[in-house]
């Protein structure tokens, strides 16, 4: 394992934690999520963090950041770019959107119609979008994070299944505890702050990273673990409905990332169980039953299947 990759990443971690106090396990998680090469969800009430979480994150590692926010009349073409004709070319010319940045924060993802959700779609999944019959690549890396208010909010639109689905992660942020507070109140602007971050991680070296995650060692014991957990979510008495295989091998991916950010060349149960939460909750629905969120029945269900 590079001991240099790893601690670049803790001094990564450190410095975003510096401007986002108090929730080092959220920015360890987000930075797992980008070397998974994943997309994530930030689910939280309005103003504890989520937009500078994103920034501090895209400024910290060099990375070209685009900010859009969401809005009840925002179109795809919006987005994603639009042709326009120029006269002095005789000839359309493509002006392309935000979607072409290395890291777009969707702002309140939620209160935009399914239509323009479902633009990102083959952005987050493909890299790369579908203009006029022309296929134009995005830019590597390319890390879509999104930010929603809950559900009960007006002016909410919930999110499609198939959009759910593409993201890797959803995390919440919270309201900080009494000492992180503390020093908000007594510091200055958070986000200008985050503006004068250095990069402590270049694109080559994120991307060299990302291509590390998938070196990380998965021993056949541990796969039985996840194939059991797998199938615990299929058997009707957790949710709804089970994780489909795509669903099984992002987990696998974000573990494999945390166990790089901890310094290991393995995978371990315990990266499992820590991403397990952040990773499937948002993609199942628990039964009526259970009488519990989607993420305490993850956390139950945890409890109750045994390590092979």
């Amino acid at each position: 394992m590079d001991e240099s990759l790893t601690r670049q990443l803790s001094r990564l971690v450190d410095q975003i934690s510096t401007i986002v106090v108090g929730k080092r396990p959220q920015i360890e998680d987000s930075v797992a999520c980008l070397l998974a090469g994943g997309h994530l969800l930030i689910e939280d009430v309005p103003g504890v963090g989520k937009t500078t979480l994103a920034h501090a994150l895209a400024v910290s590692l060099g990375l070209d950041f685009r900010r859009v926010q969401f809005t009840a009349d925002l179109m795809p073409s919006d987005l994603i770019g639009v042709s326009v004709f120029e006269r002095a070319r005789d000839a359309f010319v493509f002006h392309p959107g935000p979607v072409f940045a290395q890291v777009l924060l969707a702002d309140e993802i939620n209160r935009a119609g399914p239509k323009t959700q479902s633009a990102l779609l083959e952005a987050m999944e493909e890299q790369q979008v579908s203009v006029e019959n022309e296929t134009r690549a995005l830019p590597r890396p390319f890390f879509v994070i999104a930010t929603q208010n809950p559900s009960d909010q007006l002016g909410t639109y919930p999110l499609p299944e198939s959009q759910l689905d593409r993201f890797l992660l959803r995390i919440t942020l919270g309201y900080p505890d009494h000492a992180a507070e503390r020093e908000l109140l007594a510091g200055g602007d958070r986000r200008l702050a985050a503006a004068r971050l250095q990069p402590l991680l270049p694109p080559a070296a994120l991307l060299a990273a990302q291509q590390a995650v998938a070196g990380v060692r998965a021993a056949p014991a541990l796969l039985d673990y996840l194939q059991a957990l797998i199938a615990a979510t299929r058997s009707g008495a957790w949710f709804v409905q089970g994780l489909s295989p795509r669903a099984g091998i992002a987990v696998l991916r974000v573990a494999r990332a945390r166990a790089l950010m901890a310094g290991r060349d393995y995978v371990a149960p315990d990266d499992i169980q820590a991403m397990l939460p952040q990773a499937i909750a948002h993609r199942l629905l628990p039964v009526a039953a259970s009488g519990r969120g989607a993420v305490e029945q993850v956390r139950a269900m945890v409890e109750a299947i045994p390590i092979p």
